[in-house]
């Protein structure tokens, strides 16, 4: 079954190349950031974990845990973190769950369940929609789901722009409008009245359209 937006993530146990975890215990009441590669030793993979790796700290102001996974063997995993250190200048401190039988990859709908073989043999090219960005909420819900083609490096700046935004938007009555970065103005959901945000937004806002009314971003 395919997976949707605020449907409970899939639980799993899986070896990591920080031993065993449980992934909704690891987790905790958290948000996390499960991001997915074809293959190790992999060119566009190796800067982007290197990039997550440098990124890693403003991922845990935000109380957002990052985990990766690749379609192939924990010990492996432990030999490209070495690459990755030496040509990204970062080393990887979070997590690499092992998927040689692809169990996790066909979990969240990455690869056909009924997908034969194991990594074994397999190529970066037969595993080419395992290359997709998992954010889940506190709820254990899926946030977000984005899968990018093998030749185009992920934005993880736009990941962390996000998080800004669901953050913000899961605690005020607010969303917020094409290219927004944290602090810009917001836009107020239209399910609140005119007479209500009169209460929840006291200095007022601009109305642009009755739909579209505008807002300084309130403090988190």
């Amino acid at each position: 079954m395919a997976l949707r937006l605020n449907e409970i993530a899939p639980d799993f146990t899986a070896d990591t190349t920080q031993g065993t975890i449980h992934f909704h215990e690891w987790l905790g009441n958290g948000w996390g950031v499960l991001f997915s590669h074809p293959k190790d030793f992999t060119p566009v993979c190796t800067t982007e974990l290197g990039y997550m790796a440098k990124l890693e700290p403003e991922f845990t102001k935000r109380n957002c845990k990052i985990i990766g996974l690749s379609v192939d063997p924990v010990e492996s995993h432990l030999k490209w973190e070495k690459d990755i250190e030496e040509t990204q200048g970062y080393p990887i401190k979070y997590p690499m769950i092992g998927d040689p039988n692809l169990t996790i990859a066909k979990l969240f709908d990455m690869l056909p369940a009924d997908e034969s073989g194991t990594s074994e043999g397999r190529t970066a090219a037969n595993n080419q929609t395992v290359r997709s960005i998992f954010v889940i909420g506190p709820d254990k819900k899926i946030k977000l789901m984005l899968t990018y083609p093998m030749t185009t490096g992920r934005n993880f700046d736009e990941i962390l722009r996000v998080i800004d935004s669901m953050q913000l938007t899961s605690s005020h009555k607010v969303a917020t409008p094409a290219n927004w970065k944290n602090g810009e103005d917001v836009i107020i959901v239209t399910s609140v009245s005119d007479q209500d945000a009169k209460e929840i937004f006291p200095d007022g806002w601009k109305t642009v359209k009755p739909y579209l009314r505008i807002v300084p971003q309130p403090d988190k």
